[in-house]
């Protein structure tokens, strides 16, 4: 999870590591018939992992669903694998880029840290057996995991820089170590969309919160977190060693 607009050039100086591996991708096909069989054969390995699970999940299955045959398939894949890994590579792009909406002031931290926390629980909501079943490949492919530990670290350290913005300019805490923040935040808000999309673990003991609550009780543990100031009330500024 990230900040979106609060810290936009980041998005492009800073990029995070992909979670599919860069042995496991080929070139795309040179053709555009090529390019649409590819792309049917990853949207079908997608509903059949996040159907059966990685370990389950067989290619005849996948095959079927594209409406395709095992020759085909191994045009484009070597196995179940490489086509995970192309899984990935599309689906990923949606939790990186999920669309957050224009704030009209970027003056009021608030109100980006709340856009943000809404565009990105959009995204974990349209991807949420896919990060449920990222979970189950985590836990048996420690490649899969550090890579995946890599890309949080990138959002954890982007979020960290947010922040220090913030504090610069007067408008968070500037006692806070802007990095354990972001690490403590972050943790915090991918905890929250896999508890309540993935695991669904709020429905049992706990009143049915909707995805608008969620939104708002994040934003305010955000904001009263790093003590953001509202326009007219600005913090001290972080006094920074020279």
């Amino acid at each position: 999870m990230h900040m979106g607009n609060v810290a936009a050039d980041d998005d492009h100086a800073d990029p995070p590591p992909s979670m599919a591996r860069s042995s496991l991708l080929r070139e795309p096909p040179a053709t555009e018939r090529g390019l649409r069989t590819r792309a049917a054969l990853v949207a079908a390995a997608r509903k059949v992992f996040e159907r059966d699970g990685y370990l389950n999940a067989r290619l005849i299955d996948i095959t079927r669903a594209a409406n395709c045959s095992a020759g085909t398939f191994y045009t484009y894949f070597s196995g179940k694998e490489e086509v995970f890994a192309a899984v990935l590579e599309v689906a990923q792009e949606d939790m990186l880029h999920p669309g957050m909406p224009h704030v009209a002031s970027d003056d009021d931290p608030a109100a980006v840290i709340e856009a943000s926390n809404r565009a990105y629980l959009k995204a974990y909501k349209r991807n949420s057996k896919l990060m449920g079943l990222l979970e189950q490949v985590a836990n048996i492919d420690p490649e899969f995991r550090e890579l995946r530990t890599s890309r949080s670290n990138a959002f954890v350290r982007r979020n960290a820089r947010s922040i220090a913005k913030l504090q610069a300019k007067g408008q968070a805490d500037p006692d806070l170590d802007p990095l354990l923040a972001s690490r403590a935040l972050s943790a915090m808000m991918s905890r929250i969309a896999f508890g309540h999309f993935v695991t669904r673990e709020d429905r049992d003991d706990t009143p049915t919160a909707t995805e608008e609550d969620l939104v708002q009780i994040a934003t305010r543990l955000w904001v009263n977190a790093l003590r953001i100031s509202s326009p007219g009330q600005r913090a001290r500024p972080a006094v920074r060693d020279p």
